[in-house]
């Protein structure tokens, strides 16, 4: 169905057009209690939960399905995605992503095609050819393994001691090959087996040819955001323009795909099966790495929100905080807010807030999100620091008194 009342639409406002997105991202539904089924089915809808290293507030990868269920038990999720018997898989499928393990075929072009390009990289490949054939050979004779447990055991080939770079370049080049697979993650190290090890049978030898595997990667991103241009659906699984719009006349001749115009955009296509509800009522903190806010040019486009991490900005320069959180209010994005967990003291930090120019953040709202937040953290209290022309109102709000501002000394150079 096309539209919230079956109607076939060729046109939509930039306010539907957000709501399709919203929508289709699974936004504006009653939040219950969760477990693996609601994991298993957000996780189908989104198609990619992309992986970040930084903790200072929570992974990147647990903060969708917060963002869109609520409260919910991390460890289901771990269990679901890294288990022995997990069903999802990682890949560069976006950027280092969990994807469902059914879906690993569809990026043998990739990796097929990850062996020959880049010249810069592969010379390092060319180079270390004895390097890899010995990880190989590792990883045949010992199973799953963490990379720090095959460079501690690193031993002496015809080229010398081999170091941290060297292994984890290698298992790197052979993940992306296809060679080596994910076997789970401890305390978020990645554990790498042979494919071949690893795989089942029906997967590994699964063949998917560029253009069929281009033409699914495309309906599942169009299914993902209900609407979007060319460009938006080649970053959802970063794949080559040419690629993509090959797959989107396949797709709309096909019926899959409709043409609509959306002022300010260039062509769009909205997913044959995308709702454009009249309104959506939500709220959440959406990870920088979030399929709504992830393509930066798209979150400007769609909800006038220019936004960067400043994690690599030196602590006086930043404008926002190290790790702010979008702050998504029905279908607008109203604020931000810089979070941190202080687990030690079981202390929620907000860092910063901020509203968004022309936005009015509904405080009281937002304080009963930060509490939920803190709850979900296992976290007992919250410190507002003042910085943020939020910050006064939000600490208002939450009944606490905010604390001053402490910027860390740079280290002497």
């Amino acid at each position: 169905m096309i539209g919230s009342v079956g109607i076939v639409l060729e046109s939509l406002s930039p306010a539907q057009a957000r709501r399709v997105l919203l929508a289709a991202q699974g936004f504006g539904r009653p939040q219950a209690a969760v477990g693996t089924r609601q994991l298993n089915l957000l996780l189908d809808r989104l198609g990619v939960l992309q992986l970040d290293s930084v903790n200072v507030f929570e992974r990147s990868h647990y903060l969708p399905a917060f963002a869109r269920l609520g409260t919910y038990n991390k460890t289901d999720l771990d269990r679901l995605t890294f288990g022995q018997r997990s069903n999802y898989v990682e890949y560069w499928a976006h950027e280092a992503a969990l994807i469902p393990l059914a879906d690993w075929p569809l990026w043998r072009w990739k990796m097929t095609a990850l062996r020959t390009t880049d010249p810069v990289k592969h010379e390092w490949a060319r180079s270390n050819t004895e390097m890899l054939d010995w990880l190989r050979t590792e990883l045949s004779h010992r199973g799953p393994v963490a990379a720090s447990e095959i460079e501690h055991d690193a031993g002496k080939g015809a080229g010398g001691w081999w170091g941290w770079s060297e292994v984890k370049h290698g298992l790197e080049f052979l993940f992306r090959w296809g060679e080596v697979v994910s076997a789970g993650r401890t305390r978020f190290e990645r554990t790498y087996a042979l494919a071949e090890a690893a795989m089942p049978t029906d997967v590994l030898q699964a063949e998917i040819s560029r253009a069929d595997a281009h033409r699914v990667l495309v309906e599942r991103a169009a299914r993902a955001l209900g609407v979007g241009t060319a460009s938006d659906l080649a970053d959802y699984f970063r794949l080559r323009s040419d690629d993509t719009i090959a797959a989107i006349r396949e797709l709309e001749d096909a019926g899959v795909l409709v043409p609509v115009t959306v002022p300010g955009w260039r062509s769009a296509w909205l997913h044959r099966d995308a709702t454009v509800p009249r309104r959506i009522e939500t709220q959440a903190l959406l990870s920088p790495f979030d399929p709504v806010v992830w393509d930066r040019k798209r979150a400007d486009r769609m909800f006038g929100f220019f936004y960067r991490i400043e994690i690599y900005t030196p602590a006086p320069k930043r404008q926002y905080g190290y790790y702010t959180l979008p702050l998504l209010q029905d279908d607008a994005i109203v604020g931000r807010v810089d979070l941190k967990s202080d687990r030690q003291n079981r202390v929620l930090r907000v860092q910063s807030a901020w509203h968004e120019p022309g936005q009015t953040p509904d405080l009281e709202r937002l304080a009963q999100l930060l509490r939920q937040t803190a709850a979900w953290q296992g976290l007992e209290s919250i410190v507002v620091q003042e910085w943020g022309d939020l910050a006064r109102e939000l600490s208002a709000a939450l009944g606490v008194e905010p604390v001053e501002r402490v910027i860390a000394a740079r280290p002497a150079e």
